[in-house]
């Protein structure tokens, strides 16, 4: 088998499982879902659990995978996406499964919705565990500036129009967690404009998972 560049690592490796070489599989195996924040925090944020940092492998995948057109590997991060869902709700209940909108510019860009995939396959990786899930779009997005571009003020006046609620959205099941999925949390300006968004519409978060978190580095 000719070689293949890992995701993770960027190495070319023969014989890759889901474009991931064995030690970022076993780098990534390492990682365990905490609790994540930025600082400061927007109101209104929902409670986050990430995977890990915004680093090393991790981040790799995400780039390769929505900037460079790698759609496999939303099989592999999926599944390390239910990890965090499962920790963040804790006990298996029903669980409603709320990705984060694309804009229909950023979903051409990158050749389809990537947290849409995402969420399909975190779905299938819990059902297969025994959870009651249900995936739902009760949100879309309007069209706003690339967030690379901006500074926190500005992701935050561009989150605080970007969504809205679709028309009559259907009510949660009973018990269930309404969990909003994203990829990576930055400033947090995203996911506290879907929470305000999800609940006025009457399905208010019980958490946000991400699959990594950026870190502050202050100058020493």
């Amino acid at each position: 088998m000719l070689p293949v560049e890992c995701a993770g690592c960027r190495e070319r490796r023969p014989g890759l499982r889901h474009g991931v070489c064995p030690e970022c599989v076993a780098a990534l195996g390492a990682l365990r879902p905490r609790a994540a924040s930025p600082t400061p925090a927007p109101p209104d944020l929902p409670h986050c659990v990430a995977l890990g940092p915004y680093a090393g492998p991790l981040r790799e995948m995400l780039l390769a995978y929505k900037d460079h057109g790698r759609h496999g590997l939303a099989r592999p991060l999926g599944a390390l996406l239910a990890e965090v869902v499962a920790a963040g709700v804790g006990t298996a209940r029903p669980v409603l499964l709320v990705p984060v909108p694309d804009t229909a510019a950023a979903a051409r860009a990158r050749y389809g919705d990537h947290l849409g995939r995402l969420a399909r396959h975190c779905a299938d990786r819990l059902r297969g565990a025994g959870w009651p899930v249900r995936v739902r779009r009760p949100l879309r997005a309007l069209p706003r500036p690339d967030s690379v571009t901006l500074d926190s003020a500005g992701r935050a006046a561009a989150a605080e129009s970007a969504f809205r609620v679709r028309p009559r959205p259907a009510p949660a099941p009973d018990g269930a967690a309404v969990v909003v999925l994203d990829d990576i949390l930055t400033t947090g300006s995203t996911l506290a404009a879907v929470g305000r968004a999800l609940t006025a519409s009457g399905l208010s978060p019980t958490v946000a998972a991400v699959l990594a978190a950026t870190e502050k580095r202050h100058p020493s």
